[in-house]
């Protein structure tokens, strides 16, 4: 039978791991302070060790994840934090832990990770590999599940030669995720060169990209070496790939192939050593089928292919993001220095169609308009203060303002847990359903437990 240790300082959140790794058919064991998982480990062999990051003491979770590589090898260690961001994400691969989860947790994914770490390494790639230190001025920001994916995507797919294709939409981030990869990869000394694809000509494009010979055309009165030469050792990013015409296309399926340009003009080969990485807003599956991408070149650029959630999917990273474009333009000589949480309000029911872009321009206006140190409704630009929050419009009076179900219940449950004093147990005990479920419903409406006792 396997054996699972589980730290954490919080008793219900032991219990809860405690209860549903029980139901998996191992053995388990818990601590809620360092020393006791010390004397643990000391007394029994556990080939899993899933422990919080914030002990509440001298000790944090990564702090044991070092001593436990060196007291039990053979246990693999997966590490839980509250507080999920790129640097802890980082912090904890680089000294070896299987794997990082964001608190609040989803139950089946801790079950799944779990069953991934006690089949061991080499069943399968682990989740953490070596990340270098990275922090959040490259403007890679929050530490909602989905962003702690893109974080582990990034620390898997870094240390490849293999192509990714990074997806999103317009102003989610990919050129940072780009940026990212390079930053963490083995050619991390080499060049890093952007092209924007979409904001060149066909006929421009090919030259940028390959350079060209002296009389090749008209104006070319020297040789040029192109792009892919200056990314040589290093990475080359390819942004809006779905832009290019079908002549540019052939030749960057060339270079993928071959590992080879030819400059315009040019009768002679020249062997570059760069990574690609492309990134589209574009579908581009729907263009190969359309026949206005090619289907050759799709596969060969989507080796991995990495998607950037859009900012109306991660809506908990909202006041980290607008913290740290706050600061950004404070640098540029903005007076405010806080938003206040009518506005924060306000950005949480906004849609967002451009993303982080929109966020960023937004604090930006905000920040100018500002007539203090806060930032408040007043100061945000009319359609966010204006926006219609509703799914549908009322149109009986008598409806209006009501919550929604959905909301009532949020509501409710947030009461009863203040109530009882922020106590697990009885909240599910007053409501009726097992702590499983309270977890559920604490994570669909995004609700963090601990902050609910009084």
């Amino acid at each position: 039978m396997k054996s699972i240790l589980v730290i954490d300082d919080d008793l219900e959140t032991c219990n809860l791991l405690s209860e549903i790794f029980s139901e998996e058919g191992w053995s388990i064991a818990s601590s809620q302070t360092a020393e006791a998982a010390r004397a643990a480990v000391q007394q029994s062999h556990f080939d899993l060790i899933v422990s919080d990051i914030n002990l509440g003491g001298r000790t944090n979770g990564v702090a044991l994840l070092k001593e436990f590589k060196i007291t039990c090898p053979d246990s693999e260690v997966i590490l839980i934090s509250a507080f999920g961001t790129l640097e802890t994400a980082v912090e904890a691969v680089r000294e070896g832990a299987f794997d990082y989860v964001s608190k609040p947790f989803n139950v089946n994914e801790v079950i799944s990770t779990a069953r991934r770490a006690l089949k061991g390494r080499n069943s399968g790639e682990p989740a953490a590999v070596l990340l270098k230190e990275y922090s959040e001025a490259s403007g890679l920001v929050g530490h909602s599940p989905k962003m702690i994916e893109v974080y582990k995507e990034i620390a898997l797919v870094a240390p490849s030669r293999s192509t990714v294709l990074i997806t999103g939409e317009s102003g989610v981030g990919k050129e940072l995720v780009a940026r990212a990869l390079h930053r963490n990869s083995p050619r991390s000394g080499g060049p890093f060169v952007p092209v924007n694809c979409g904001a060149i000509t066909e006929s421009l494009l090919e030259s940028e990209l390959f350079g060209h010979v002296k009389g090749s055309f008209t104006g070319a009165v020297n040789d040029k070496q192109g792009l892919f030469e200056e990314a040589n050792g290093g990475t080359i990013f390819l942004d809006e790939i779905g832009e290019t015409s079908p002549g540019v296309q052939v030749k960057l399926l060339r270079v993928l192939q071959e590992s080879e340009i030819r400059r315009v003009g040019g009768s002679r080969s020249v062997r570059v050593d760069v990574r690609v990485l492309a990134a589209t807003n574009r579908d581009l599956e729907s263009e190969v089928k359309e026949n206005r991408f090619r289907e050759d070149l799709y596969y060969r650029l989507s080796v991995v292919a990495l998607r950037v959630p859009p900012l109306r999917d991660r809506s908990e990273d909202l006041p980290l993001l607008a913290a740290h474009a706050l600061r950004r333009a404070r640098g540029a000589g903005a007076t405010a220095t806080t938003i206040s949480e009518a506005a924060l309000a306000l950005f949480a029911q906004y849609y967002w169609p451009g993303n982080v872009r929109e966020l960023e321009n937004t604090i930006e206006h905000a920040a100018l308009y500002a007539r203090g140190a806060v930032i408040t409704p007043e100061d945000l630009p009319e359609k966010i203060r204006k926006h219609d929050h509703s799914d549908s419009k009322r149109t009986d009076p008598l409806f209006e303002g009501l919550p929604s179900l959905e909301e009532l219940e949020r509501r409710y449950l947030i009461h009863v847990l203040q109530s009882v004093g922020g106590s697990r147990t009885r909240a599910a005990e007053v409501l009726g359903i097992d702590r499983r479920t309270l977890y559920r419903m604490a994570e669909r409406y995004a609700i963090n437990l601990k902050e609910t006792a009084e």
